[in-house]
């Protein structure tokens, strides 16, 4: 049994910005050790039959030059894959076009699973929401892949009975705490106080429909 709020605390998050050459880019990185060993952990996040399971349902040719679907979510291409340390694709979304890099190094005898997010600058995007717009939804991710490990023969939830542990109170203190930590990142990359607050507030109301 994973306890959300100790979850919420045992990933890292972190802000920043990147020069492209289409413009500015924020980046936002998660990451978290799993008491597991690298090869297993690549196993688990590259294997379509495994991601299922902690993540959503995958389609198309996972190595590098292919191209995935992600069920209901984004697709995009692999654009590079160094087998056991990481890979690196695109991540579109409607006419959206951002990048992310996973990689994968041992730590304190487990793994640490880090994935960066690296998207241009859309103000009024930031302004309403901030990083928890995104940064909400791998939260999801890193706690799904907690349960995973934590047990492996679970199923991942049904998006009915995703949507019902949404409306827990358990749901509720995930979001709620996944929310207020990126807002406490932004104020560290030099966001308003209050602000942040804010849109830590608008990002738990659209995940929870509060």
């Amino acid at each position: 049994m994973i306890d959300v709020r100790q979850q919420i605390s045992n990933v890292r998050r972190t802000l920043g910005h990147r020069t492209l050459e289409a413009g500015e880019a924020r980046v936002s990185t998660i990451s978290q050790v799993y008491d597991t060993g690298i090869d297993d952990l690549w196993e688990v996040v590259t294997r379509p039959e495994r991601i299922e399971r902690w993540f959503m349902p995958v389609s198309g040719e996972l190595k590098e030059g292919g191209h995935y679907q992600l069920e209901g979510n984004a697709g995009g291409t692999v654009t590079s894959c160094d087998k056991p340390h990481g890979y690196t694709a695109t991540w579109e979304y409607g006419e959206e076009v951002s990048w992310i890099e996973v990689r994968l190094t041992p730590e304190g005898g487990g793994t640490r699973f880090e994935l960066e997010h690296v998207a241009h600058v859309k103000d009024e995007w930031w302004d309403q929401f901030g990083p928890g717009a995104t940064g909400v939804g791998w939260d999801g991710g890193l706690y799904g892949l907690a349960r995973h490990l934590d047990d492996p023969s679970s199923a991942r939830p049904s998006m009915e009975g995703l949507m019902a542990w949404v409306a827990t109170d358990e749901g509720k203190a995930f979001y709620r705490a996944s929310s207020d930590a990126w807002a406490k990142v932004a104020v560290e990359a030099g966001d308003d106080p209050r602000a942040a607050a804010e849109r830590a507030d608008r990002v738990f109301a659209f995940y929870t429909g509060s």
